[in-house]
């Protein structure tokens, strides 16, 4: 415990705001806490000389790798892996410090991939990146519950991600779906629950809030075949499900930066509806589609567990707990599904929802006095007028005014906002004084 900490205890015991004998159970308390709460720097220093150990036992070995017999080689590829499973081992029975578990599980991850990778090039074994990396995930996924190893974890996420985009998207010639990644990511959530139920807060729990939903976003592109049209559709809705995760309860403890389902969501949703606020998508890229296709039964899917996800909203919170941007996917399908062939319409109804979703955003901002939810909504709304110029014959002059009206406008909110909030202060320290 620091010492400006105790200055302070034996500050309140002078002032006789607290007696010595609490003052002392305080210092014991913090004193207990911090030699529990493992050093997180160390074992960040951990996992990266994991990383550094196992990087300079490869470059040893390729050296001089030709010059070896080919039962030597057998050999030494397997020399990672037995020392890794010993480090493991050793972390497991001994019962050893956060540090040591992270460290041996991120070591023995990597050196799994090396020893298939060697095996493979040693005895001429054929296949393909995608068949690898399937194997090597596969494998190295218990750890994260043997050892309860956050490292491994995020790089079960990483490689996950690595491999869906390998098969869907940069394979040669691919037309195969990566429905393993699903297995992968769903392997991971018992663990990701318990952190986020148990350590809301800490910086491996925020890690994965913004480390699953971009691997989530990345992925799904890789399950777009044939229906190219659908994935839009299917993005709108997934960032729908991500903003009505970021609004569930267990997020409230923690800070907006900390939440990346409810900023990916909120960012994604506003970005493809800014798109379709031009007549061209309306016209040129929705002709048909198969209602019949993988795509459709994914958005399907997306949809039914992000409508899960509001009623369950409901049931805890209320129906005023829910937002528009929750709903905005299912605004979205009604002008996809239902108007899309109707000239003109669908384009301006987005338009309107856009306009409206900064609204709501603004009130937010003002009824919770935050100035980032409130210059948010400005910004959605900004560019929204911004994006009209490319639709309109508008001479300089008038886009030049409008512009300038734009920032009267975020000058005069923000100060307006900012009074409003001095005196909500000033009127608390009356009623307290």
């Amino acid at each position: 415990m620091n010492s400006k900490f105790n200055k302070e205890l034996q500050e309140l015991v002078r002032n006789q705001v607290i007696s010595s004998e609490i003052a002392d159970r305080i210092s014991q308390y913090y004193d207990t806490k911090n030699v529990s709460k493992p050093n997180q720097l160390f074992t960040i220093f951990g996992v990266f000389g994991a990383l550094l150990v196992g990087s300079g036992i490869i470059l040893m070995l390729a050296h001089n790798w030709d010059d070896f017999s080919k039962i030597t080689k057998t050999i030494l590829a397997f020399i990672p892996l037995l020392i890794g499973q010993c480090f493991v081992g050793f972390s497991i029975l001994k019962n050893k410090s956060k540090t040591w578990k992270e460290s041996s599980g991120t070591f023995l991850f990597f050196a799994v991939g090396t020893s298939i990778s060697l095996v493979s090039q040693i005895y001429n074994i054929s296949g393909d990146l995608g068949a690898f990396l399937q194997v090597w995930i596969a494998l190295c996924l218990p750890l994260v519950y043997v050892l309860r190893s956050h490292a491994v974890a995020l790089l079960v996420v990483l490689f996950s991600t690595y491999y869906a985009l390998e098969v869907g998207v940069w394979e040669y010639r691919s037309d195969k779906t990566p429905w393993m990644y699903l297995v992968f990511v769903l392997a991971i959530v018992p663990h990701y629950w318990l952190q986020l139920k148990n350590n809301t807060s800490s910086n491996a729990t925020s890690i994965f809030n913004w480390a699953i939903p971009i691997s989530i976003a990345t992925s799904l592109v890789t399950f777009i075949s044939k229906d190219e049209e659908l994935g839009f559709v299917m993005y709108i809705t997934l960032f729908g499900l991500f903003y009505t995760i970021g609004r569930l309860t267990v997020f409230n403890k923690i800070r907006i930066l900390k939440n990346g389902y409810l900023i990916l969501g909120s960012l994604g949703t506003i970005i493809l509806l800014m798109i379709f606020t031009f007549r061209w998508p309306w016209k040129e890229l929705f002709n048909t589609w198969d209602y019949n296709s993988q795509e459709f039964y994914i958005t399907i899917a997306l949809g039914g567990i992000a409508i899960g996800g509001i009623g369950y909203a409901i049931v805890k919170q209320g129906v005023r707990a829910i937002s528009l941007f929750q709903l905005t996917f299912l605004i979205f399908w009604i002008l996809f599904f239902g108007l899309s062939q109707i000239e003109s319409l669908p384009m301006i109804l987005t338009n309107l929802l856009i306009f409206v979703l900064g609204i709501v955003m603004i009130r937010n901002g003002v009824n919770t006095f935050n100035f980032s939810i409130l210059n948010y909504g400005l910004l959605i709304i900004s560019i929204l007028i911004i994006c009209r110029f490319f639709d309109t014959n508008m001479s300089f002059v008038m886009r030049g005014i409008l512009f300038v009206m734009v920032g009267i406008g975020f000058f005069l909110t923000n100060y307006r906002m900012l009074k409003k909030q001095q005196k909500k202060e000033s009127n608390q320290q009356k009623i307290i004084s």
